[in-house]
C-alpha cells in the first residue's frame, strides 16, 4: 500500500486519523498561516491545506499526503486560537448564545502523480447562553487555549453547546474523515 502521511503534528488530527486503522506517518508542515487580504474563510483553509500537503510532499516521492486547516467564524469574522485564559474568556463571552461556523479544508496530494483533491467541509456550533462562572469552570477543566473558538468538543466543551449541525462531526475536531475516506478511495485506498 502507498505510504500515508499526515501533514500535521496536531494530536487531535492524529487521533482522528487512527480511527481509519491505516498506518501513517506525521510531518510538521511549518508554513505561514497568515490570511491573504480579501481571502474568504473557504479560500484560506483550501490554500493552507494544499500548502501544507505541498511542503510535506517534497520529502516523499511516493505517498499520499493529507493536509488540513480549520477556521472558526463568528458574525462573518474569523476568530483564532485564544492562546491564553483572558482571550478565551473573551471569545466564549462573545460566542455565548450564538452560532459559530467552522470551515475545515482538506487536501489529499499524491506525491507520485501530482493528483490533488481539495474540499472544504462546514460545521456549525450553537452555543448555550453561558454565565461567567460556566465559562471559568469550563476553561479550568479543558484549558483549550490552542483551539480555535476556545473549546474542545471532544472534551468537556460539549457542555457549552445547544446543538451541532454538519455532515461529519470529525470536521469540527479538524479532520473530516467522511471526505477523506472518499478521497482515499479515489486513490485506490479502501477503508473497510
Amino acid at each position: 500500500m502507498i505510504k500515508l502521511v499526515l501533514a500535521s503534528t496536531s494530536p487531535f488530527r492524529q487521533t482522528l486519523l487512527r480511527k481509519l486503522e491505516l498506518p501513517f506517518e506525521t510531518q510538521a508542515p511549518n508554513i505561514d498561516e497568515t490570511p491573504l487580504s480579501d481571502e474568504s474563510p473557504n479560500e484560506l483553509v483550501a490554500r493552507l491545506s494544499k500548502a501544507k500537503a505541498n511542503i510535506v510532499s517534497k520529502q516523499y516521492n511516493d505517498a499520499l499526503i493529507i493536509g488540513s486547516d480549520q477556521v472558526a467564524i463568528l458574525a462573518g469574522q474569523i476568530i483564532g486560537k485564544p492562546l491564553n485564559h483572558d482571550n478565551a474568556v473573551s471569545q466564549l463571552q462573545q460566542t455565548s448564545g450564538k452560532r459559530v461556523d467552522f470551515v475545515t479544508g482538506l487536501c489529499l496530494l499524491n506525491s507520485r502523480t501530482g493528483q490533488t483533491q481539495i474540499t472544504c467541509v462546514p460545521f456549525s456550533v450553537y452555543f448555550r447562553n453561558l454565565s461567567k462562572t460556566q465559562i471559568e469552570r469550563y476553561l479550568k477543566k479543558d484549558k483549550p487555549y490552542n483551539c480555535a473558538g476556545s473549546f474542545k468538543s471532544e472534551g468537556f466543551g460539549i457542555s457549552l453547546f445547544e446543538k451541532l449541525s454538519g455532515d461529519d462531526p470529525n470536521a469540527l475536531i479538524g479532520l473530516p474523515l467522511i471526505e477523506l475516506i472518499r478521497m482515499l478511495h479515489h486513490e485506490g485506498v479502501d477503508v473497510p
